[in-house]
């Protein structure tokens, strides 16, 4: 059994190169393999990035265009023909300056009309007011008037019913004294005529008697007419002075009636007097307005940016100017006042936005320049454009306002408050399983583990995690490729 051994070793050298061969061959194989399939712990460490605390910087970036604060196409309030234009477009202009003038020749002489018509109508007022008054003042002596023939009526009544009786009761005294004269008178007659007869007393005597006689008669009947006259007139006269006091009375509620008339349209006629004057001024200054909206002037400090129209044209109020330089509009002019920029946010970026915030703006005509700016409005409602949800953030300029123009194109970066020692992994080690949002990490054999989170700040590349992670944990970037199963 040893012959043979020692027989092989009598001849070494092959075997010295067989053994020598193998170790190579082996030594090759196993650097192969360790080269091409790395150890456990190289592949975690190129898979996995630990957890980590740090200053999160919050910028957001989104595009935008400049636009004008205000921004008004300039019209006519009424239809009308351009006779003067001021302004050329790029002009700064100042408030309340005229840009362009209407034609208005027939509003001038509109003018001229009301202002006669309103100086007739307040004429006709002045003269009223003079006018009214005397009228009534004579209504008022009128009424006075009246009362006073009712006074001196009832007056001539009360004397007659005084004095009718006293007139006829004299009559009365005056009628027994005439009818004891007359009785006198005929007892002389008839002694008178024994006396003559006997031729005691002369004819010329007894003719004197029956004379007186006759008188005396003639005196009584006299009388006695008065008498019944002055009874029968009586009534009549207290008649018609009691039918005089009745027109008296009726005269004076006629004149009262007049006057408190005269009073109520006098107060009506005033003021329909005031009325028309005031309708008078009224259209007076109707026209005056319509005369100055002749003159179109600027309704705030701007810069012209479009012309629309020239001398000669006819433009109206209705007809809303083209944005484009080159269209056709019934507008005169487009007046813009001050710059600002509107940026277009994504809905999930807006919640980190607020007023004040500063903001760096590139503009597309000056990309080596920064300007800068802040966040001035922030629209309560969003815009839906192709199936995205974004929301219109107003800038307002701190530099560049000497450089920007409206409708420039720019794009904007919003800086937000930093986030002081955030738990931050990488954004692509962000998963979802079962509608859960978490990231893989190693097990016990390193292999990939579903572990929840809940994730703060999202950065682009990176996330803030408020919990479900430890510093120094490590999270998974990449996952390993499957292991071959062996046969």
């Amino acid at each position: 059994m040893e012959a043979p051994m020692l027989g092989k070793f009598n001849r070494p050298l092959p075997w010295i190169l067989a053994v020598m061969t193998g170790g190579i061959v082996l030594v090759g194989v196993t650097t192969y393999k360790m080269v091409e399939t790395p150890t456990p712990e190289i592949e975690l460490n190129n898979l996995t990035v630990p957890v980590q605390r740090e200053t999160l910087g919050v910028e957001i970036e989104a595009s935008g265009t400049v636009e004008p604060i205000e921004s008004v196409n300039i019209s006519p309030k009424t239809p009308g023909r351009l006779v003067q234009l001021r302004v050329e477009q790029g002009m700064p202009v100042k408030q309340g300056q005229i840009l362009a003038v209407m034609e208005n020749t027939e509003i001038r002489a509109q003018g001229k009309q009301a202002q006669a018509n309103h100086s007739q109508a307040l004429a006709n007022l002045e003269s009223a007011k003079i006018r009214i008054p005397s009228e009534i003042n004579q209504a008022q002596t009128r009424f006075i008037q009246a009362q006073a023939q009712l006074e001196e009526a009832k007056a001539n009544l009360e004397q007659a019913k005084q004095r009718i009786p006293q007139d006829i009761g004299q009559l009365q005294s005056q009628m027994i004294a005439a009818q004891s004269r007359a009785q006198l008178a005929a007892s002389r007659v008839k002694r008178n005529e024994e006396l003559v007869r006997e031729g005691a007393i002369t004819n010329d005597s007894f003719d004197e008697v029956i004379n007186e006689s006759y008188n005396a008669q003639a005196n009584l009947r006299e009388i006695q007419q008065k008498l019944e006259q002055a009874k029968n007139t009586a009534p009549p006269e207290i008649g018609q002075l009691q039918q005089a006091i009745i027109q008296a009375e009726a005269a004076v509620m006629d004149a009262k009636l007049a006057l408190e008339e005269r009073k109520k349209t006098a107060k009506s006629e005033i003021a329909q007097l005031e009325a028309a004057t005031a309708a008078a001024q009224a259209e007076v200054e109707r026209i005056v307005i319509q005369y100055k909206d002749t003159a179109i002037r600027a309704p705030f400090e701007g810069i012209v940016t479009q012309k629309y129209a020239n001398i000669g044209a006819f433009v109206t109020p209705t007809t809303s100017a083209s944005s484009t330089a080159s269209a056709t509009s019934s507008s005169i002019l487009a007046l813009a006042r001050g710059l600002e920029i509107v940026a277009q946010v994504p809905e999930v970026d807006i919640g980190r936005l607020k007023r004040g915030q500063p903001v760096k703006i590139i503009a597309d005509a000056y990309p080596n320049e920064m300007f800068q700016g802040q966040v001035i409005r922030i629209a309560p409602e969003a815009i839906v454009n192709q199936n995205v949800t974004s929301f219109e953030v107003t800038i307002g300029l701190i530099t560049g306002l000497d450089k920007l123009k409206s409708k420039m194109n720019v794009d904007v970066t919003f800086f937000g408050k930093p986030i002081d020692d955030a738990l931050v992994i990488p954004t692509v080690a962000i998963v979802s399983q079962e509608g859960e949002t978490g990231v893989m990490v190693p097990d016990a054999e390193n292999n990939p583990d579903f572990k929840p989170v809940t994730i703060g700040l999202v950065l682009d590349d990176k996330t803030q995690i408020l919990s479900g992670l430890e510093p120094g944990e490590k999270v998974f970037i990449d996952l390993p490729k499957p292991k071959n199963k062996k046969p």
